[in-house]
Order: structure tokens, then C-alpha cells, then sequence
């Protein structure tokens, strides 16, 4: 009978977990604290109590998830299971490619540098700001 009653509704946190939105138990529950998760439009505590039918944002910055619970676990599933206990919205999949498209051209246009120039680069750096501060003055 207890079995019965887990697979009928279970603690958001835990749900979080098992569908591998979240690392542990912890970090679903700091991020439901932290106002990044609503269900069915409200802002709930981990404690919260979900069953199937309920629909879910999750914010994880950058990205938005808008799901329905389509089935809930006992335990943590593997990767390809835990993608069935619930449906994305076709709106939050396109918005989210869109958005990761965007990211990725941003990030071409600015590539990352590998931090501090060193020695070499400096010297490099110099010679450059020289040679052009050189060039304006004629």
C-alpha cells in the first residue's frame, strides 16, 4: 500500500532528482527555494507534493523548461529513462535551441582567452602598441 501511495504523488525535490534536472536532492531543493521552480504557476516549497498531470518551469539560467509530469519514479533512472517521465513543450524546445544558437554565435564572436598573457605575449603586446602609437605620429 505505501508503494502505491509514492507512485501516486512524490516530493518535487526528489521528483527533480529522479528525472535528472539537479545532481542531488540538495541542489533541487535550493533551486526550488530559490524561486527557480514553479508548479503549475505557483512557487512551492521542496516539501511540495506532485503527481502526474502537473506542469513545471524549470529556470535554469540560461535555459527555461516548461514540462508536463508524464509518470514518477521511486528511484534515479538512466539518462534515456528519465527523459519519459515527462514532455517539454514544443514552445520551451524552440526557444532553447534558439537561445543555444544565439550563445554559440556570441561565443564565436568573442572567443575566450586563456587568461593572463604571459611573458612572451607581453613583449608581443608592447611591440604592437609601439609600432602603431609609431605609425600615428607621422
Amino acid at each position: 500500500m505505501r508503494a502505491e501511495q509514492q507512485l501516486s504523488t512524490m516530493r518535487i525535490d526528489k521528483w527533480l532528482w529522479c528525472a535528472r534536472f539537479y545532481k542531488t536532492r540538495a541542489l533541487a531543493a535550493s533551486a526550488i527555494k530559490g524561486n527557480r521552480i514553479k508548479l503549475n504557476g505557483e512557487v512551492v516549497k521542496p516539501a511540495r507534493n506532485i503527481q502526474v498531470g502537473d506542469t513545471l518551469i524549470i529556470k535554469k539560467p540560461p535555459f527555461e523548461y516548461s514540462i508536463a509530469i508524464k509518470k514518477l519514479s521511486p528511484n534515479r533512472l538512466s539518462g534515456s529513462q528519465a527523459a519519459l517521465l515527462y514532455d517539454e513543450t514544443e514552445e520551451s524546445m524552440q526557444t532553447r535551441a534558439q537561445l543555444s544558437s544565439q550563445l554559440k554565435t556570441e561565443s564565436a564572436m568573442y572567443p575566450r582567452t586563456r587568461g593572463r598573457p604571459t611573458k612572451r605575449d607581453r613583449r608581443h603586446i608592447i611591440r604592437f602598441t609601439r609600432m602603431e602609437s609609431n605609425t600615428g605620429e607621422d
